[in-house]
This record gives C-alpha cells, structure tokens and sequence, in this order.
C-alpha cells in the first residue's frame, strides 16, 4: 500500500505497470511518453494504442508493455494547465492518476510507478502537480493494497514549499552536529584493567546501600569481581516493540488499517509486526508508525527504545524527522518529500 518516491528512469523500473504522460490521441511524443514508446519498441507500442485512440482528459487506458521490464503501460493523458481554469484542472489531473490507478487493479497489477504527470510540456506548475499527485494516489491507497512508486528523473524537478524547506533547514543548522572519528592508541592491558576497577569503584560508591542491593544482576565472584548474571537480564527485558505498538494502536482507538495507512507501511509488512513479537523493524518503520499516531517527541524515543534504536543529532535523517514531530506535523507523505529532498531514506516504503 505505500507510497515511495524514487529517482530513476520509468522505463529501467521492474513494476508490474508503469503511467505515460499520453496526449489524448495516444501518438508517441517527446520527453517521458517518447522514451516509453522507444523502450517498448515504437512499432508495437504505437499500434496497440491506435486500437484504444482516442481518449479524453483524464482519461486511462491500458497496453503491454512489449520489451520493456514493466508487464503493463498505462496511458493516461493529464490536462494543458490554463491558470485561469484551476479547479477544472485539478480536476482532470486528479482524474487521471485516479483512473490509471483503476486500470492497475483491474489487470492485478501490485506495483505501478508514476511520473508527475502534466508537470512537463503541459505546463502544470511542479508544486501543485506534486500536491494534486500525492493527494489523489492517497486517496486510492486507502481502499486498495497496491505499492504506488512516484518517479522523478531529476530532483530538481521535484518542489518542496520552500517556507517548510526553509524551517527544516533553519532547524538543521541549529540541530545537526557531524560526526567526526576520534583516534586513540589503543591502551595496554595495565591501563585497561586499571580503568575496569576504578569504574567498579566509582559506580558502587555513586550508588546508595540500598540500591546496591536491589540490583540483581550483579553478583560478586570468588575473586570479587562482578559478573553479570545473563539469566535475570533475560527474564527482565523491556516490553518488545510489537508488543508496544500494538497496544499503543489499541490506546489510541483507530483501526490497525487506519494506522498503518498513514504510516504508508502495507498491510502484508504490518501482519508480520503483529505475528512477530520479536519483529525487529527498521528506523523509519518506527518513526513512521510514531508519526501515524501521532506520538510526541519523548514518547517517540521511547518506542524506538522498545526497538533498540534512537534518535541522534549526527544523523541527517533522525534530525530531520525530529523537527516535523517536535513540530506536531504528522503526515509522513509531507515528511518524506523534505527526506527525499536530503536524499534521505524514507519513511515506511
């Protein structure tokens, strides 16, 4: 069910379907809808479409997609942006992303792959085509299982509200610190032991009484030094991260299928979390989750804890995602253009 975005070429994508940007006469022209034909095989390509010619505006109509890897195309043409018929053009954008859609499920396709449709020669500004994209695939996604890729050749061709860009950034500046190695020679066996029994010392004596004794996993040796006890750690572990999540899911009294929607993690991903109490999940399925229910910044930390993971201000990535949660801004597919923008991994896809 998620939604990635990837910077790649349509035509090298092993999807089941990958969109055209057709015009209406479903003729092969420049730019993304002339690399297709050519991958395809023009000749093939062109008279499978003469057979479904022509089309209307927001309109989407399906053929095989011959030698290229994906099994399908999609043909869809987006509408010529007039600044003085808005509505009427976001109503045809929406249109046609919604009804390629369509013809993916119809032929059972699980991937299909997008580019941003009439944000080219057809003039529609880059932002609002971003917008009208994410916001129509979204609106699919939440009724069908299917993996949707959106597909830019060059990020600069991808807009992000500069004012949000401009926040992350600021919060960047003051947030990021990089990481630099620190070389050390390494320290003779004297030293090391030397150091090990003053840090024994110094921790028994920061320690009252009564606290020393409640510890059970320390116990003394025959030669006094302290040994760990393996088992009383094991019998005391944390609540594991499925454990944590889905009790978490149950507080807030949403559907399984309303969070991981808006955590843009598919369901077959989130059956195995719920299956596995020792599911170990990545990064950015955590914080994803987070941001789906909304969780605060310190609660946030705390189900990374519950992962065995944790926010760090040398990561470019954990910084980021840090300002959208201490900024109470929960919607990862926002989230993830700003990641993309950093060439940053993205959240649940």
């Amino acid at each position: 069910m998620p939604l990635n975005i990837v910077r790649n070429d349509i035509t090298n994508l092993h999807v089941d379907a990958i969109v055209n940007a057709a015009n209406t006469d479903l003729a092969m022209g420049g730019g993304v809808c002339g690399a297709i034909f050519k991958a395809a095989g023009a000749a093939q390509m062109q008279a499978a479409c003469d057979k479904l010619a022509p089309i209307k505006t927001g309109e989407a109509v399906i053929t095989p997609g011959f030698a290229l890897p994906a099994k399908f195309v999609i043909h869809a043409a987006g509408p010529v942006y007039r600044h003085w018929n808005a509505e009427q053009n976001e109503v045809y954008l929406r249109a046609a992303y919604t009804n390629s859609l369509k013809r993916a499920v119809e032929n059972k396709c699980e991937s299909v792959a997008f580019p941003l449709i009439s944000s080219g020669i057809y003039g529609y500004p880059k932002d609002e085509a971003l917008r009208v994209a994410t916001s129509a695939i979204r609106d699919f996604l939440s009724k069908h299982d299917i993996d949707v890729s959106l597909v830019v050749f060059d990020k600069s061709a991808f807009i992000v509200s500069e004012k949000l860009l401009g926040e992350v950034a600021s919060y960047l500046d003051e947030h990021f610190v990089e990481e630099h190695p620190i070389s050390r020679r390494e320290l003779l066996d004297v030293e090391r032991e030397a150091l090990d029994e003053k840090s024994i010392i110094n921790l028994n004596r920061s320690m009252p009484p009564s606290a020393q004794k409640a510890m059970p996993i320390f116990e003394e040796s025959v030669a006094g030094a302290p040994r760990i006890n393996l088992d009383d750690i094991v019998g005391n572990l944390d609540e594991p991260f499925s454990t944590t999540l889905l009790r978490l899911i149950d507080k807030s009294g949403k559907k399984d299928s309303e969070i991981y929607n808006r955590a843009n993690i598919n369901r077959r991903l989130f059956s195995k979390i719920r299956n596995n109490a020792h599911y170990a999940p990545s990064k950015p399925t955590v914080i994803a989750f987070a941001i789906a229910l909304e969780l605060t910044l310190d609660q946030t930390e705390y189900l990374l804890e519950r992962a065995g993971l944790a926010l760090s201000h040398s990561r470019k990535f954990d910084v980021i995602v840090e300002y959208f949660i201490a900024s109470g801004k929960c919607d990862v597919y926002e989230i993830n253009e700003v990641l993309f923008k950093y060439d940053q991994q993205l959240l649940g896809a």
